[in-house]
């Protein structure tokens, strides 16, 4: 199967919304509820992990963290949509205005927020 680009992907979200007619319940409130409880979901797969537990998972682990990051994917990627937001340009922007709020040589090694 082939991997669908970013806006292919969204169109399939909107196809599947569209024939279950769910797209009612699919407002941008209750589309970012679900995505944060999804990132819940996610993160209780790391709960009470050591960092370096956290970075070695089982492949039962692996495989609840890849199918939880999807449901956040399909999750932002459906609100995006919802919005009219481009995610690419908006992470590609967030990335330019992270550069300058981080400049690598002021923050290198640092885990300090600014």
């Amino acid at each position: 199967m082939k991997t669908p680009s970013l806006s292919q992907l969204q169109q399939q979200l909107r196809e599947f919304a569209r024939e279950r007619d769910w797209e009612q319940f699919h407002s941008p409130k209750n589309l970012s509820m679900a995505l944060t409880v999804e990132a819940g979901e996610l993160q209780e797969i790391f709960q009470w992990l050591t960092g370096d537990q956290s970075r070695h998972l089982s492949s039962e682990q692996l495989d609840m963290a890849a199918e939880e990051m999807a449901d956040v994917l399909l999750y932002l990627c459906r609100l995006a949509d919802v919005l009219d937001i481009d995610l690419l340009a908006a992470a590609s922007a967030k990335l330019v205005k992270n550069a300058q709020k981080y400049p690598a040589n002021e923050v290198r090694g640092s885990a300090q927020k600014r």
